[in-house]
């Protein structure tokens, strides 16, 4: 069952996992690296509950690995495979951090609440990240550039999805939905 405090999901939840896979994968091919697994483990913090939330948020860090490993050709390196775990266990985190601060602001204002659990699993996200870099290398990575750009990348995507997951909410439950869902079962053909 999903908490009172957060952010209704008023579609099935199947669909809306499909849809982050999914959306994982597209963004894992257009950023590469700066996938923004911290929105994607806000969002799946926000919208189900913790369990299936660290499971989706594991299944789209897996998603963003195996695009990279297969199309994008990233290295099979000690250090890359090292990397690719820390991204995974810097996501994860990441939606832990989302769903602990979504609760503490739950109920403050339709706004603070998505925008507490983003902020909490951007920071989360990046601290891992800083912290993994002291050991495996890339400190030139924590620019303040490069971390804009990746915040940026992140909000965007953030921005995108809860949108997407509103728009997806008036869909399913709008009567024209249920009129057209109807409509495509007339044609579907039964068992005798």
């Amino acid at each position: 069952m999903q908490p009172r405090t957060s952010i209704p999901l008023n579609w099935p939840s199947a669909l809306w996992m499909a849809f982050i896979a999914a959306a994982s994968v597209a963004l894992s091919l257009g950023f590469a690296c700066a996938t923004p697994l911290a929105a994607f483990g806000a969002m799946s913090a926000l919208t189900l509950d913790r369990r299936n939330a660290v499971l989706l948020t594991g299944a789209v860090w897996l998603a963003n690995q195996a695009v990279g490993c297969s199309i994008l050709n990233y290295p099979l390196t000690a250090n890359s495979l090292g990397w690719g775990a820390v991204l995974g266990l810097a996501a994860i985190f990441a939606a832990l951090a989302a769903r602990w601060s979504a609760l503490r602001f739950a109920g403050i204002s339709p706004l603070a609440m998505p925008a507490a659990a983003f902020v909490a699993a951007f920071a989360v996200y990046e601290i891992t990240l800083f912290a993994a870099a002291l050991l495996l290398g890339g400190m030139e990575d924590f620019t303040a550039a490069i971390i804009g750009r990746v915040f940026e990348i992140n909000a965007i995507s953030m921005l995108g999805m809860l949108l997407l997951n509103r728009a997806g909410a008036l869909a399913v439950n709008s009567k024209e939905f249920e009129r057209s869902r109807r409509a495509a079962l007339a044609f579907v053909p039964r068992k005798a």
